[in-house]
């Protein structure tokens, strides 16, 4: 479900005013909530990293927490009131709440006119002209802002729905063309289709579950989402479930029409399994629901697809060999995985990632399914034979064994059809996996004069695509992008990598190496060559009442080269606390100490970062523990320490509350007390410790100076006990100020 983000204002940002969408001031307390609330924050502070122009609006499309904290809030744009197809955007915070980067496509903000020299109609026109086959219904174009190539330019979306040439295929023809010149731009289609020739039936004996009713049993899946199987009868429009009187199934060969509907039900159940035992997504959908499969489908169709919404297969030449294959029904239900999470454009290398995705998952549900009668592989569609000859769709270990898909990046790579495009990310994917040379799926060449990588594993480098998929890919994500090279599947991978593994670790070096074997270039992190480390506290964060003390554990990691010992000190104290480790030094490689943090009874109240330094032999690393400490009990609180208000700039000031064992009441009292030059520029929010954010001050007051006032709201849905955050942006320039002291009464 899209919703408005919570920030109520106009904010000054690279010196054009960003509008953002007001939200409902109270809301559940669940992470979601807080996720996107501290994305609301980062966002109005941070506008210039996502382009951020004037007449602009955002609305959250999907959010993540991760298990430490940290969170990722997609965004979708518009622009004057236009969407804007590319201008997608994720906000990434760490567990603390600070600002942590943005996965951005945009490279420049959008200054266009929103004023077409084209027609609806001759738009229309112009979309009807480039579907190839029967045409049974148009819509209204739609004026959007076309900015899938990093610039924004006007343009018409048009969608013409028929039939493909062959009569069988059903087509959703998504055609752009340029709103001022007519031009087309490019096109897509909703339905991802297979063109193939299929093999027979490929699973051998498997086990599916199936929807007993009285004595008759049904090929609907309980176990997974009740997704169901049904039965074409070779035409186009009606599918009749399959069942059967004893819950045996086919005969292995497709004399027996249920024998397809067994590939098909069990591809779909192990995609399912797949995605939800392996990264953590139920099903397809995210949802839990299961996805139907449609066989025997059309005379001797030679295709399968996916239209968004369920699978449909062909029965393959002279209704013989029907296109059921795992790997082929794995990639396609991928499709659906990657539009929900990256939405890859599909043209050019954001395309070739959408595809090269589909083909990693399908082979990776393949190896997951592990049946003897089709072991998995890195061969694509090896078992619909679509060439006649015995060959495979697609290659990963070596993509130009095919003759057309490119196993190494050029600057040709973004003009070619997306099947083979995908070719650079199959590539990569396989060397990271497997390694490059030879291997026993087969032998993958380098590209250029690139090192020999060495394989991290399927298991690794399956999470660490799923990773960069989930929270970094944009729609316009490609392989190299001079222009905007964050932007790009290598800076992503690389993000996914540290997340996973950590920074300059095996796995981070040979995502790196791995790009580098197909030509993918980066001026990513230059790892270090000496004795290295990292250090890592877990948990990374924890509250203490005043005189207590807390603990965690701070963990050494060899990232390069030898172990060393490593000293253990901490910084950044508040007073009347004292740090404490033991061992007072670790060996780098993997060694740990306990870090006690005592507070006393006159330890102040609020949040502090307090640093932990190892210093070794050969290099000194640093991590950082957030410790709160909790006011003294009851129901009232003051922070009087200065906070700077600059210039366009958002800044915050806490006040932790313990020992109010009770909601907020109604006529909770907020009293602040704020010195500035023009305090028409300031936006004053309250955040309750959940993230709920009540307006208290929205740019009144014009010219005035200062803004000391108190303000009564209703905060009884909230739990006292906890962190309240004042929150105060500066959306103008010239005048400055600063947060002098504050007060809140619950």
């Amino acid at each position: 479900m899209r919703k408005p983000i919570a920030i109520a204002s106009i904010a000054l940002v690279a010196g054009t005013y960003l509008v953002l969408t007001a939200g409902a001031g109270a809301a559940a307390p669940d992470p979601a909530h807080t996720a996107v609330s501290r994305a609301e924050a980062a966002l109005a502070a941070h506008g210039a990293d996502v382009r951020a122009a004037a007449g602009e609006t955002y609305v959250v499309s999907r959010s993540k927490v991760d298990a430490n904290g940290a969170s990722h809030v997609k965004y979708d744009r518009t622009y004057k009131g236009l969407r804007v197809y590319g201008g997608d955007f994720v906000i990434h915070t760490k567990a603390d709440g600070s600002y942590d980067g943005a996965s951005n496509g945009l490279i420049s903000p959008l200054t266009l006119s929103t004023t077409p020299a084209i027609s609806g109609a001759k738009a229309v026109q112009l979309a009807k002209a480039a579907f190839e086959g029967t045409i049974t219904e148009s819509g209204a174009p739609e004026l959007f802002v076309d900015a899938s190539q990093g610039i924004g330019r006007l343009a018409h979306e048009t969608v013409v729905k028929g039939w493909l040439a062959d009569g069988q295929t059903p087509s959703v023809l998504h055609v752009i063309t340029d709103a001022n010149t007519g031009a087309l731009i490019g096109s897509f289609d909703e339905i991802e289709t297979v063109n193939g020739t299929g093999n027979s039936v490929y699973s051998g004996t498997v086990t599916i579950d199936t929807t007993l009713s009285g004595s008759t049993y049904t090929m609907i899946d309980p176990s997974h989402g009740n997704g169901r199987t049904c039965d074409m009868n070779n035409g186009t429009s009606t599918c009749t479930n399959f069942t059967d009187a004893d819950n045996t199934w086919g005969n292995g060969s497709n004399s027996n029409r249920q024998s397809a509907g067994v590939d098909a039900h069990f591809g779909a159940a192990k995609t399912f399994d797949y995605f939800k035992l392996v990264h953590g997504r139920n099903g397809i959908f995210g949802n839990g629901q299961g996805v139907p499969s449609r066989v025997h489908y059309g005379n001797a169709y030679v295709n399968a697809f996916w239209d968004g919404a369920q699978m449909t297969y062909g029965d393959g030449s002279g209704n013989a060999k029907p296109l059921v294959s795992i790997d082929v029904a794995g990639h396609e239900m991928s499709h659906g995985v990657t539009e929900a999470l990256a939405g890859l454009v599909y043209s050019g290398e954001s395309g070739g990632l959408n595809e090269a995705t589909s083909d990693i998952f399908g082979n990776m549900v393949e190896f997951y399914a592990n049946t003897s009668a089709d072991p998995g592989d890195y061969d694509v569609g090896e078992k619909i034979d679509i060439r006649g000859n015995g060959t495979p769709l697609r290659y990963m270990y070596n993509p130009s064994l095919d003759g057309s898909s490119h196993s190494c990046w050029s600057t040709s790579t973004n003009s070619v059809d997306v099947h083979y495009s995908s070719g650079v990310g199959n590539h990569f994917f396989f060397n990271l996996a497997e390694g490059s040379g030879a291997t026993p799926y087969g032998t993958s060449p380098l590209c250029g004069s690139a090192p020999a990588v060495v394989g991290i594993g399927r298991a690794k480098a399956e999470k660490i695509w799923y990773r960069a998929l989930d929270v970094y890919f944009t729609s316009s994500t490609r392989y190299v992008l001079t222009s905007n090279p964050a932007n790009t599947s290598r800076a992503y991978t690389l993000r996914a990598a540290t997340d996973l593994y950590g920074l300059c670790s095996a796995e981070y070096k040979t995502v790196q190496a791995a790009w580098t074997s197909v030509n993918v270039a980066g001026s990513d992190t230059a790892c270090p060559t000496g004795n290295d480390f990292s250090l890592a506290a877990s948990p990374a964060s924890g509250a203490v009442n005043p005189g207590s003390s807390i603990s965690t554990t701070v963990t050494a990691t060899l990232t390069n080269g030898s172990a060393q010992t490593v000293n253990l000190t901490a910084s950044g104290l508040p007073s009347g606390a004292t740090a404490t480790f033991s061992p007072t030094s670790i060996t780098s490689a993997g060694g740990t100490s306990t870090l006690t943090i005592a507070t006393s009874a006159s330890t102040p109240a609020g949040t502090f970062a307090v640093t932990i330094t190892g210093t070794g032999a050969s290099a000194t690393r640093s991590t950082t523990f957030s410790l709160t400490v909790n006011g003294a009990p009851g129901c009232t609180g003051t922070n009087g320490n200065d906070v700077a208000i600059p210039d366009n700039t958002t800044v915050t000031s806490t006040i932790t509350i313990s020992g109010c064992n009770r909601n907020a009441s109604a006529t909770s009292s907020i009293s602040v007390t704020i010195y500035h030059t023009y305090r028409g520029d300031l936006v004053v929010d309250l955040v309750a410790p959940d993230g709920s954010v009540y307006n208290l001050s929205n740019r009144a007051g014009g010219s005035a100076d200062n803004l000391i006032a108190t303000y009564s709201r209703n905060l009884s849905t909230e739990a006292a006990n906890g962190t309240w955050t004042l929150r105060v942006r500066d959306a103008a320039t010239i005048d400055t100020g600063r947060i002098d002291t504050w007060s809140l009464t619950l």
